[in-house]
């Protein structure tokens, strides 16, 4: 990666015996955004509260631009932070929120000025200086909370699910308005969250993070369409993921039918995880696909129906345009460039994998 403004160097983190997170390397570019995604629990927010200083390592170190961090305490950190509760003082009004950090760095009043005056211009709220925190609505909290963030001209901003506590359409507001700041600013992003539609949606970069590992990591793109163990394939996006065998270079055996796909290099007969987005299942007359089943429910999604497929004992989900009838007994076909087959995992914790963006 070109231009690494932060590394985490082996870095492992225990709460009360239990490991967080384990032995994570991780680059992360100059003005990247990057989102750390994953579960409750896996290690992201850890992650990002150690980049802030907030935590410690037990192993491992931090480093800034080359520089090893790892002992600094956070005001020492070119580094801020903005949590999914604002943090807002109540007893403040929106200019005086902003220019809390700015005080205590001495700032002139003219500058403190232009810089509340810049920040709540870039944030689309003018005209809000004398408002107090309990006035305003959760959206404009959050932008408020950004603005504070952003006066301080940190190197990197860090962001823990900062836009959870928003209803969707609001959600879906402040994500083109971070795009928006990132590009204007110019920092670094640290992004976390649970959301893949979020994480897909914003980012430059997504590492997909379980039990404290990195399992992927990789284009919003990359991740989607190739997806390198069941746990990524089954955490972003809908998919069907099912056994198989690779009977030979190019062919699969699912379901007891074999069906062409692009995949080489596995062992003869060795046995697969194979994943197959709903989007990339066409159903067709029965005569004419690969696997036969009986339309067991369907459900309409605004932008497509969501039809269950079952064959023997598995319910294969289909995304299409077109409805299909509760009943009936119809065929799927599938391109053979859409089917993903994975090796199965060794152990309960996949394989760390990586991929440069």
């Amino acid at each position: 990666m070109k231009d690494v403004i932060l590394e985490l160097d082996s870095v492992s983190k225990s709460f009360d015996g239990k490991q967080i997170l384990n032995h994570l390397d991780l680059e992360i570019g100059r003005n990247e955004f990057i989102t750390l995604l994953g579960p409750s629990g896996c290690g992201k927010s850890t992650t990002l509260r150690i980049i802030g200083g907030f935590e410690k390592p037990d192993e491992g170190r931090v480093l800034f631009e080359g520089k090893d961090i790892t002992g600094l305490s956070p005001d020492k950190r070119n580094v801020n932070t903005v949590f999914q509760k604002y943090s807002l003082f109540p007893h403040m009004d929106v200019a005086e929120n902003i220019a809390f950090g700015l005080k205590l760095k001495k700032k002139s009043q003219q500058y403190i000025k232009d810089k509340i005056r810049y920040a709540l211009k870039l944030v689309n709220m003018d005209g809000y200086e004398t408002r107090k925190p309990d006035s305003l609505s959760g959206g404009q909290q959050q932008r408020v909370a950004i603005a504070r963030a952003i006066v301080n001209e940190p190197e990197i901003l860090l962001l823990d699910e900062p836009l959870g506590a928003l209803d969707l359409k609001l959600r879906h507001g402040m994500q083109r308005e971070l795009i928006k700041i990132k590009q204007e600013v110019g920092i670094t992003f640290v992004y976390v969250t649970h959301d893949q539609e979020e994480a897909l949606t914003m980012s430059d970069r997504i590492v997909v993070m379980n039990k404290g590992i990195i399992q992927q990591m990789g284009t919003s793109k990359s991740i989607y369409d190739e997806p390198q163990n069941a746990f990524v394939a089954d955490f972003i996006g809908d998919s069907n993921i099912i056994d198989g065998i690779m009977k030979e270079d190019c062919l699969v055996q699912i379901q007891n039918v074999p069906i062409p796909c692009v995949d080489t290099g596995f062992a003869k007969d060795e046995l697969v995880d194979v994943v197959i987005r709903p989007e990339d299942l066409v159903i067709v007359k029965e005569e004419d696909g690969y696997l036969k089943g009986m339309v067991v429910s369907i459900i309409f999604k605004g932008a497509y129906y969501e039809i269950k497929v079952r064959v023997g004992h598995y319910d294969w989900i289909v995304q299409s345009v077109n409805p299909a009838q509760i009943g009936t007994v119809v065929g799927m076909t599938i391109l053979p460039d859409n089917i993903q087959i994975m090796h199965k995992p060794h152990s309960e914790d996949a394989e760390v994998v990586r991929e440069d963006a």
